[in-house]
This record gives structure tokens, C-alpha cells and sequence, in this order.
């Protein structure tokens, strides 16, 4: 995209100067000046109530992005993206989930954005990337609560990895829904030994949020299964805190 594409980014008076940004975010790298990205920054916040003029702004940071900047830029580009960011940045973000040293903002961009399309490119993206990678894009789906990659999650749950599995249990703990804590369960009781106390804490994690949200049976339920005494002591006592908040959810429920 021409720096002339770009004017329309902030104001006319502006202009010139959002076009001198644009130039200085193609060559920004480690160690550059921030100032000369202020007038971008200011182009984000006043945007942000205007979807017309998000569009612009995630367009021109999506050609500069295209451009193949420095790590520094990349990063740059993402946390704007993470707030003005649609459907349309999604495929060039998923793009660099494999990417070692990009992966991450890439990652934390999708992760703040609507939409379904995010999610999906995180959970696509599983079967390709390596170790680290995989696993962050895993607790992106627990960030996001994406209840749709419940069933993926629970699948890598048998992962003979334990921090791929770990990061899956943690996920399935914080979408917190009656679909992941059957998983959690289910994983608790025939799982691998050396994943049990991962599980536990995902299940206390799922149970809060379960407990929050008004679903208090499947909320105790998974408390229940933490109280036993083959639990760690912290878990068993944090089971026996939460089986009380659900006493007292109950008592606070007319007619019961």
C-alpha cells in the first residue's frame, strides 16, 4: 500500500504525519525511536468507535505486515491488530504461528479478536506446530473460553507430551463449560499419572467459572471428585471450599 493509500487513516491535518508513521513502522527494528509511531497510536485509539476507520487502519498495518518487517515492526503491527482487527487480519496472523520468534504476538493478536474465525485458525493450526507453539496456541483457545475447541482439547489431553496435555487441561479449565468438565473428569480418573495434578487444578479452575455462571450441580460434581482423599491436600481443601460456595449458591436460590 502507497503512503498516499494511508492519509485516510487520520484526519486531513493529520495526513501527512500518519503517512510519515506508516514509513517509520516499515523500518522500525530494536532500539528505533517509538516516538515517530505515536501519530499510529493515536490513529488506534481514535478508531476504535469507528468500524469504517478500523478497517482502514487494519488494512494499511496488514501491507506493512505483508512486507515482511522486523520482529521489532511485528510486534508492533500486533497489538494493534489486537484491537482493531477483524476476520480479515486472521489469515495473515495464522500465518505465523509456526514462526519461532513471531509466533507469539501473532498468537496474543488472535487471541483478542471476535469471531469465530480466530479461534478456528488457532485450533487448524495445532497439527503444525511445534512444541512451544503448540502449546501457546492451546492456552489462546483456553484465553479466548472457545467452547467449539472443547473437542480438540480433549484429544490432545492423550498427548504422550506433558506439557502439550498440561496446557489442553489448563484450556479445557478455563472455558469452563459442562462439555470440558466431563473431559476433565473423564481424564482425572483414566488418565496418565503424571497428568493428574495438572487436571486437578484445571478442574478447580472449571468448577469456579461453572459455579460463577449459575451451572452449580456441575459445578459440585467436579468438586465432589476433588475432595476424595487421593487428592493433594490443596486440592482436596480448595474441593472442600468450593463444595461450601455451592451450598451457599444453593441457599441463596428460593424454594430451596
Amino acid at each position: 500500500m502507497s503512503d498516499s493509500s494511508s492519509k485516510d487513516l487520520l484526519p486531513a491535518k493529520a495526513s501527512q504525519l500518519s503517512s510519515d508513521a506508516l514509513a517509520a513502522l516499515r523500518a522500525y527494528d530494536t532500539g528505533s525511536g517509538r516516538a515517530a509511531l505515536c501519530p499510529l497510536d493515536d490513529a488506534v485509539r481514535d478508531a476504535l468507535p469507528d468500524p469504517s476507520a478500523r478497517a482502514k487502519i487494519e488494512a494499511s498495518l496488514l501491507a506493512v505486515l505483508q512486507q515482511k518487517p522486523t520482529p521489532a515492526a511485528v510486534e508492533y503491527i500486533c497489538s494493534k491488530l489486537a484491537l482493531v482487527g477483524s476476520d480479515a487480519c486472521v489469515s495473515a496472523l495464522a500465518a505465523l504461528l509456526g514462526d519461532p520468534i513471531n509466533s507469539t504476538p501473532a498468537r496474543n493478536a488472535l487471541e483478542k479478536l471476535p469471531g469465530e474465525s480466530a479461534s478456528t485458525a488457532l485450533v487448524k493450526s495445532l497439527v503444525k506446530l511445534n512444541r512451544a507453539e503448540k502449546a501457546g496456541a492451546i492456552r489462546s483457545l483456553g484465553a479466548r473460553a472457545d467452547a467449539a475447541s472443547v473437542g480438540a482439547l480433549t484429544e490432545i489431553l492423550k498427548d504422550p507430551d506433558r506439557e502439550i496435555a498440561a496446557a489442553a487441561a489448563g484450556a479445557l479449565g478455563a472455558i469452563g463449560s459442562a462439555k470440558s468438565a466431563k473431559a476433565l473428569k473423564q481424564c482425572l480418573a483414566k488418565g496418565a499419572e503424571v497428568l493428574r495434578p495438572f487436571v486437578a487444578d484445571a478442574m478447580l479452575a472449571c468448577a469456579e467459572r461453572l459455579l460463577a455462571t449459575g451451572h452449580r450441580p456441575d459445578a459440585k460434581s467436579l468438586y465432589e471428585s476433588l475432595a476424595k482423599s487421593d487428592q493433594l491436600p490443596h486440592v482436596r481443601e480448595a474441593a472442600s471450599r468450593g463444595l461450601e460456595g455451592c451450598a451457599s449458591a444453593r441457599s441463596q436460590i428460593p424454594g430451596t
